[in-house]
């Protein structure tokens, strides 16, 4: 089952569907329009690059042939037993819409303003929305991550410049409850006024924005990695292994697990032709305005696999509960594989290795308490053998509540 050459022109099969190559001209990181930051107290006002045609200029398909919308039925074609029509409801409920993203992208261009007079403090900056918001694996709930890029020969501390930006958020009608947060990567979180959409900005983490469209790339290349992928963070966040602030897995982390798991396994995808592909057009050394040219040299991707998504949500779990030797592999995406540990620092004594595909560090690095990693195994192995036994997805998820509680949070 495990796909490692590409489909010839006979073997097409009407429920798949090519990766069409990428046309960097609509793609959203490429040639993002120039922002000035407006001085303290200046007043809101409107802005002419949230027009429609830079909407969809800047977030529209990643790919040079048009891509229509999938429809409720788009992923109903792995939808061929219980278990997987229910994953696929849970999907079509909770994914982000583009009415969703429309709202997040009006919010990024407001303040991605162009000011008469340069500012003082960031003449030029681009400002860019990543993490799940762009890179199609969020829901309708989740909140939008924004990274603003400023360039320039001394590096700049983001603890200098987010103090500012938190200034000028203030004097802004739209947004309130901005909050500085000095973590390993700090932020400013702030909300929009008169809803619950929450975001977080950090300064020059341009290894999100790298991330962000290698995901998006990823989530294209198969019609199942996108409800596969949402109802594991689902499955995670309700059995409480889905928060690195609390000492277990990060959001980022659950993700490069499924994908290497789709990459390795018996029911592989033949993820591993893709990576080979994607490995050489990623190269974390090109200039970040450069990323979305990569893809323009990826070949066409179809897999052979047609395993249904409950038979690969199972394969999931059994394979991190009972297959896969935590004491001895680092997962990586990067490399389509699992690599042996390592004595270096970022592997060594770690409970958990999941390798940064950029950065190559361990993005499972919360997971510092043997009692936190007794609770993920134990979890993955209980959900395992109650899915296998029931074959129904409310045996370790309750599906009708969290369609409930993401309705409630629009």
């Amino acid at each position: 089952m495990n796909n490692r050459r590409k489909r010839q022109n006979s073997d097409y099969s009407p429920h798949v569907v090519k990766h069409p190559r990428l046309d960097s001209t609509s793609h959203p990181f490429m040639s993002p329009p120039v922002i000035r930051m407006p001085p303290p107290n200046q007043p809101d006002r409107a802005v002419a690059s949230s027009s429609r045609l830079d909407y969809d200029r800047y977030y529209s398909s990643p790919y040079s042939r048009p891509h229509p919308p999938e429809s409720p039925t788009s992923s109903q074609i792995y939808a061929k037993d219980k278990l997987s029509d229910q994953i696929v409801e849970l999907f079509e409920a909770c994914r982000q819409q583009p009415s969703d993203l429309a709202r997040k992208e009006m919010c990024r261009s407001r303040l991605h303003r162009e000011n008469d007079s340069p500012s003082v403090f960031f003449p030029v900056a681009r400002l860019y929305l990543t993490g799940s918001s762009m890179n199609e694996l969020g829901c309708r709930s989740s909140d939008a991550d924004l990274c603003l890029v400023i360039k320039g020969n001394k590096r700049p501390n983001p603890l200098q410049v987010l103090p500012v930006l938190q200034r000028l958020f203030g004097g802004l009608l739209y947004i309130e409850k901005t909050q500085l947060i000095r973590a390993k990567v700090p932020i400013l979180r702030f909300r929009e006024k008169g809803s619950n959409l929450e975001f977080d900005l950090n300064v020059n983490n341009t290894v999100g924005i790298r991330n962000t469209f290698l995901l998006r790339a990823y989530s294209y290349a198969d019609r199942r990695i996108k409800p596969m992928i949402l109802v594991v963070k689902k499955w995670a966040r309700h059995h409480q292994i889905n928060d690195a602030s609390k000492g277990t897995l990060s959001s980022y982390t659950l993700v490069l697990m499924v994908l290497n798991y789709l990459q390795t396994s018996v029911l592989s995808l033949g993820l591993f032709v893709l990576c080979l592909n994607i490995q050489e057009c990623f190269n974390p050394f090109v200039d970040v305005d450069l990323v979305p040219e990569g893809p323009k040299r990826i070949p066409p991707y179809i897999s052979r696999n047609q395993a249904p998504l409950g038979e690969l949500l199972l394969g999931f779990l059994e394979y991190y509960a009972i297959h896969f030797r935590w004491d001895k592999y680092v997962i990586s995406v990067r490399e389509a594989q699992v690599l042996p540990k390592t004595n270096s620092q970022q592997w060594k004594n770690k409970y958990i290795c999941v390798e940064e595909p950029f950065e190559r560090n361990n993005v499972a690095r919360a997971v510092h308490e043997k009692a936190k990693f007794d609770a993920i195994r134990a979890q993955f192995a209980e959900s395992f053998h109650i899915l296998k036994q029931r074959r129904d997805l409310n045996s370790i998820l309750p599906i009708r509540d969290i369609i409930t509680k993401e309705s409630s949070m629009r």
